[in-house]
């Protein structure tokens, strides 16, 4: 696969300014990049999925709030580096990926997914992740202790009373953006897990 003609160029050629760019992989329908282009309008978002027709959503959603800080970016998350330069991005978020039950290597933590992100992140960036699912938490925790990542913040019950009576109201708004699977998997009576951390 081509290298991408903006790697490297996404604050001049794209957003047109220096302000910090921020990530979401396996996007959806770009319901965290689209709202926290909202809360941040001096941050830059780009949510990223192979599905074009999910994608579509975010970003006619965009366009049509005048969002110009967020952006979508239509591709495989494998090819992710073919996209991004040296220290280009300041964090990532991973909202409900595929917990890949038979392939581990898959995860979107996993190490070799790490290895693509740090190739790109910021040293300190932070990577958030929030689930649903108990199989890619506790794999995320573990990958987290065995390769000594700094964690920020870990919790199994995002929206426990105790933890998350203890976020600022700021932090409160971050979480209370719901995906269409977070409603989905909310609605059946999963527990929301968050996790955050930096390499």
């Amino acid at each position: 696969m081509e290298v991408y003609e903006k790697k490297g160029k996404w604050h001049q050629d794209v957003f047109k300014n220096n302000n910090p760019i921020v990530l979401e992989l396996g996007c959806g329908k770009g319901e965290y990049t689209t709202g926290l282009a909202r809360m941040y309008p001096n941050k830059n978002f780009i949510g990223v999925d192979i599905k074009g027709n999910r994608i579509y959503i975010g970003a006619k959603e965009s366009l049509k709030e005048g969002l110009n800080n967020a952006v979508f970016l239509r591709t495989r998350i494998d090819f992710i580096n073919n996209f991004f330069g040296t220290d280009e991005i300041d964090e990532i978020w991973l909202t409900f990926s595929d917990p890949q039950p038979k392939k581990p290597r898959k995860r979107l933590s996993s190490k070799p997914f790490i290895n693509r992100y740090n190739k790109f992140l910021k040293k300190d960036g932070k990577i958030h992740l929030k689930t649903d699912n108990d199989l890619l938490f506790e794999f995320t925790e573990e990958e987290i202790k065995n390769e000594k990542y700094k964690c920020h913040s870990l919790t199994w019950d995002l929206y426990g009373t105790e933890y998350f009576s203890g976020l600022s109201e700021e932090q409160k708004k971050i979480f209370e953006i719901r995906t269409h699977y977070e409603k989905l998997f909310s609605s059946k009576g999963s527990i929301i897990k968050y996790c955050c951390f930096s390499l």
